[in-house]
C-alpha cells in the first residue's frame, strides 16, 4: 500500500530506495563497461587514446539535454513511468554494441546511451524525495549512490571474467538482459508516494526559474556537481586503463583492484554522508552540516588526487585514488538533499536535472582532455593519467572554495518565501 498523505511509510520508502539503487547499479555497469574493455576494444578497432577519450565523453553529448527534458517531464508525468521508459531504453541500446565494427559506430551508440541515461540520477533523487522527509533524505540518497558504486564494483569482477571467457562484446548482451529483468520487477514494485513534506504544506507555489537558477545555494551545488562529475568521468573512462597500461597490472588483477578501489570509496562516502545527516539531526544548521561539509570534502579530495602524481608505490597511488573518489562522492548525495531544501517540490526534479546536466558537461570534457594528456605524455605510460590528476585537483579545489561562500540554504529564495508565508499565516 502507498503511504497515506502526510504519513511517512519507512518500509515502503526503503523498498523504493533499494529498487532505485539496483537501477543505478545497472546504470553504472552500462557506463563503465566501455572503460573495462578499453584495451581489447582499442586494439581490435584500432582506436587511439584521444579517439577513445572522445568516445568516452560522447556519453555526455546528449546527456545534459535529456536530463533537463526528463526533469521537465517529471512535472507532468508520473516518475515511475518515466523511470521505466528510461531503463528499458538503455537496456535495449546495449545490443547493437555486439556488432560494432568501427569507432564511429561505438561513438554513435554511446551518444544514444547517454541520451537515455541522462534523466536517471535526477529522476531517481526526485522519486526518493517524495518518499522521505527532508531530515531523512541523506542516507537513502547515499544508498542510491552506493548502488552506483556497486555497479562499478561488480564491473571490476564480472566484466573481466566475461571478456576472458566469451570476448568483450558478450558483456553488452549480459547488460541488456539484466536491464530488462530490472524493468519487469519495477513494473510490479514501483509506485508513487503521496507524502507531503512539512515545508510544502499549505504552500503549493512555484518560483520563477530565473529566481531558482540565480540562487547561490543552487549555483553552488551546480559547481560542486561539475567538479565531482569531472573526477567520476575520468574514473569511469580511464581508471581501468591506468591500472592495466599505466601501473602494469594484468587485466584480471586490474579489474579486482578497480573493484577494491570502488568498494573502499563507497564505504567512505557512505560513512561521511551518515555523519552529515547525524549533524543535521543533532541541530547543526544545514549551512555547516551540508554546505561546508561538501566544500571541505571537495578540497580534500582534490589535494589527495594531486598527490597521485608524486613518486609513490602503485598501492599508495591506488589508496589515494580510492580516498579521493570517496570524498568526492559525498557531493552527489548531500548536494541533492540541499537542492531539495531550496526548491519547491513541484520543481525539484527539473533543478536536479539541470544540476545533472551541468555535471555532465565536465563528463564530456574530462575524458577527452585526459586522453590527450595520455597520448602526448612522454616517459612512463602512467605519466599522462597522473598529470590529469593534477588538473582534476585544480577543478576540485576551486569548486570547494566556491562552495564555502555559496552553499547556505538559510539565505535561499525558497526559505525567504516560506518565512513570508508563515508570517502571513500567523497574522
Amino acid at each position: 500500500m502507498l503511504a497515506n498523505q502526510n504519513e511517512y511509510d519507512p518500509k515502503r520508502a526503503w523498498v523504493i530506495a533499494l529498487m532505485l539503487a539496483c537501477m543505478m547499479t545497472v546504470n553504472f555497469l552500462d557506463k563503465v563497461v566501455l572503460g573495462m574493455v578499453a584495451v581489447p576494444l582499442m586494439h581490435e578497432l584500432k582506436i587511439t587514446p584521444t579517439e577513445f577519450g572522445l568516445i568516452g565523453g560522447s556519453l555526455n553529448w546528449l546527456f545534459a539535454i535529456f536530463a533537463i527534458v526528463g526533469g521537465l517531464a517529471s512535472e507532468r508525468f508520473k516518475t515511475r513511468h518515466l523511470i521505466l521508459i528510461m531503463a528499458l531504453s538503455w537496456s535495449v541500446l546495449q545490443l547493437p554494441m555486439m556488432l560494432a565494427g568501427s569507432a564511429l559506430t561505438v561513438l554513435i551508440l554511446r551518444t544514444m546511451l547517454g541520451a537515455s541515461e541522462g534523466p536517471a540520477s535526477p529522476l531517481s533523487l526526485h522519486e526518493l524525495a517524495k518518499w522521505f522527509p527532508n531530515e531523512k533524505r541523506g542516507l537513502p540518497s547515499a544508498v542510491l549512490y552506493q548502488g552506483s558504486a556497486l555497479g562499478l564494483l561488480l564491473a571490476g569482477i564480472v566484466i573481466p571474467a566475461i571478456t576472458l571467457k566469451w570476448g568483450w562484446r558478450a558483456n553488452f548482451m549480459a547488460l541488456a538482459i539484466v536491464g530488462v529483468m530490472w524493468c519487469v520487477l519495477w513494473q510490479f514494485v514501483g509506485g508513487e508516494s503521496t507524502l507531503r513534506q512539512e515545508k510544502d504544506r499549505g504552500c503549493g507555489f512555484r518560483l520563477p526559474y530565473r529566481v531558482l537558477l540565480a540562487d547561490k545555494t543552487v549555483l553552488g551545488v551546480f559547481c560542486a556537481h561539475f567538479a565531482a562529475y569531472w573526477m567520476l568521468a575520468v574514473t569511469l573512462t580511464w581508471m581501468p586503463h591506468y591500472l592495466q597500461a599505466g601501473l602494469g597490472f594484468s587485466a584480471a588483477r586490474s579489474g579486482h583492484l578497480f573493484a577494491l578501489l570502488v568498494a573502499g570509496a563507497t564505504f567512505l562516502a557512505f560513512v561521511l554522508v551518515w555523519v552529515s545527516q547525524r549533524l543535521l539531526i543533532s541541530g547543526v544548521p544545514s549551512r555547516q552540516s551540508r554546505g561546508l561539509f561538501i566544500a571541505v570534502s571537495l578540497v580534500i579530495a582534490g589535494l589527495l588526487r594531486a598527490a597521485v602524481a608524486l613518486p609513490l608505490t602503485p598501492i599508495e597511488k591506488i589508496l589515494l585514488l580510492m580516498v579521493s573518489n570517496g570524498m568526492a562522492q559525498v557531493m552527489f548525495s548531500v548536494g541533492a538533499t540541499m537542492i531539495g531544501e531550496v526548491t519547491p517540490e513541484s520543481q525539484r526534479g527539473t533543478i536536479l536535472a539541470v544540476s545533472n546536466a551541468i555535471g555532465s558537461v565536465s563528463g564530456l570534457i574530462a575524458p577527452v582532455i585526459t586522453g590527450m594528456m595520455i597520448e602526448r605524455a612522454t616517459g612512463l605510460a602512467s605519466n599522462g593519467f597522473e598529470a590529469s590528476c593534477v588538473l582534476t585537483a585544480v577543478v576540485m579545489v576551486v569548486a570547494g572554495l566556491v562552495c564555502t561562500r555559496w552553499l547556505n540554504p538559510a539565505t535561499s529564495q525558497l526559505t525567504k518565501h516560506q518565512a513570508t508565508f508563515t508570517s502571513t499565516a500567523a497574522s
